[in-house]
């Protein structure tokens, strides 16, 4: 994580702290009123109703406006609500990537069930409590716009009357020849496992073994750094294997081996190594066995910044991708995400080959845990952008239930993405389903089966050099 978003957690669960020390100062002075068995009482139903409905990561006011801008020259159309349909004034022409820019508010079930709003045959799910500007994603619905047939039905909110329609048009970049940069396995399955199966010269880089967090193989009664190893060796396998099962062979797929959460401080000092957290290995040749090819890397094995962009500007020359694939640098928190780009771009200055564009995706974000919002194959609304973000064009492929079979599966390979979960979640997952009505997926237990397996795909499209 950032240091924002680290913040903000402090922040979030400092004020549940004190919620709680409050509400259990009231209760005691309640049971000296009252029978005393109903104290813990009480208290067992508030620990349920805070489960059921305060249990989110939501560090912005449901209230706030999401602001987003676009590039200068994209097509703005005035759409209005009748009769439940939605028209617009003017022409869509050839446009694909569609946004439409609504005001939506919360009816008082709202503030306990998730709003939700049924855009033909898709469906968008909100933050409780939504009260402000919101943009919801009509990409793969223009045929039913054009013909004004494209109704739309909330529930547990209300939508304005009229609002604005973005509508973009992009080439189909899976013709392009992709290189997808994932800072962990399954980064690129998470994000673009829809793209990158439907291309035909798509290459898969990873930048990292993921190798922390591996108390789960303790278990097998391994010490900490032996835990880490074979993790490591396991997600390491993962970034070259899984992608097969979308299409791309081994030789289009290289595994890096830095170490996890190293990246920002490798920026910091290029030329010094830096060995992993957990499992004291300083050599990243030990996961480079199945590479397609040598890299600068190689040669002494060592985990700097400065063998890093060498690897990447030479995979740049090799690959010759038209367009790269890599973590959003503003919008995705995460530290290795941050980093993977800023090393990509770097060795895009250092390389004879240069790509024409960026698409980029967040599979993380600073203020919303849970979006996507909502059931797993249903769309991908735009997500919060409380501080404004550059003025990027979006592309917002749909993925055909096939497609998203293929994703959930290609995600169930993932050995990080097996852990089952522990008690407490699924205790509240539990009280969530009967309470609040969510639901997950059959597919998988992590959080990623719901978040990633959608209807959509999203990419920010900035082109290289601005």
């Amino acid at each position: 994580m950032t240091g924002r978003k680290q913040q903000l957690l402090k922040r979030h669960r400092r004020n549940k702290r004190i919620a709680m020390l409050v509400a259990l100062l009231l209760m005691v002075l309640l049971g000296v009123f009252v029978a005393w068995w109903c104290v813990p009482l009480l208290l067992a139903l508030a620990w349920v109703a805070h489960e059921a409905w305060f249990a989110d990561h939501l560090f912005y006011s449901p209230d706030d406006d999401y602001h987003y801008d676009f590039p200068a020259g994209t097509p703005c159309l005035l759409a209005r609500i009748a009769d439940g349909q939605l028209r617009i004034d003017g022409e869509l022409g050839s446009a694909e990537t569609l946004v439409l820019e609504l005001e939506v508010t919360a009816t008082w079930l709202g503030r306990f069930l998730d709003p939700r709003v049924r855009l033909g045959d898709d469906r968008q799910d909100l933050e409780r409590r939504v009260d402000g500007l919101r943009y919801f994603n009509l990409s793969g619905q223009g045929d039913a716009l054009r013909a004004g047939t494209l109704r739309l039905r909330e529930r547990f909110c209300r939508l304005g009357r009229e609002g604005r329609l973005f509508a973009m048009t992009n080439p189909d970049y899976a013709e392009r020849r992709i290189m997808v940069v994932a800072p962990h396995a399954d980064d690129a399955e998470l994000a673009a496992f829809g793209l990158y199966s439907r291309c035909s010269q798509a290459s898969i880089v990873t930048l990292t073994q993921g190798e922390i967090e591996a108390e789960s193989y303790r278990r097998l009664g391994l010490s900490t750094q032996l835990a880490a190893t074979l993790k490591g060796r396991l997600r390491a396998w993962d970034s070259l294997a899984v992608p097969l099962w979308g299409g791309v062979p081994q030789s289009r797929c290289v595994q890096l081996g830095y170490y996890c959460l190293q990246l920002p401080a490798m920026a910091d000092a290029p030329d010094q190594a830096f060995p992993s957290r957990e499992s004291g290995e300083a050599d990243i040749r030990s996961v480079r066995l199945h590479n397609p090819l040598t890299l600068p890397g190689d040669a002494d094995g060592a985990p700097s910044w400065r063998n890093l962009v060498a690897d990447l500007a030479a995979l740049l020359e090799h690959f010759r991708p038209e367009v790269l694939v890599t973590p959003h640098p503003q919008l995705d928190p995460h530290s290795d995400h941050v980093a993977s780009t800023r090393a990509l771009l770097e060795a895009v200055q250092l390389s004879d080959w240069q790509p024409q564009m960026l698409l980029l995706y967040a599979n993380h974000l600073h203020d919303n845990d849970r979006w996507p919002m909502g059931p797993a194959n249903h769309g991908i609304a735009l997500p919060p952008a409380i501080v404004a973000l550059p003025a990027d064009a979006l592309w917002s492929p749909v993925l055909s239930a096939e497609t998203q079979l293929d994703k959930a599966m290609a995600l169930a390979m993932q050995h990080d993405l097996q852990s089952p979960l522990a008690g407490k979640k699924r205790l509240r997952r539990q009280i969530q389903r009967l309470l609040a009505g969510r639901r997950w997926p059959v597919t998988g237990e992590d959080e990623f089966f719901r978040k990633a397996v959608r209807r959509h795909e999203l990419f920010w499209v900035r082109p290289l050099g601005e």
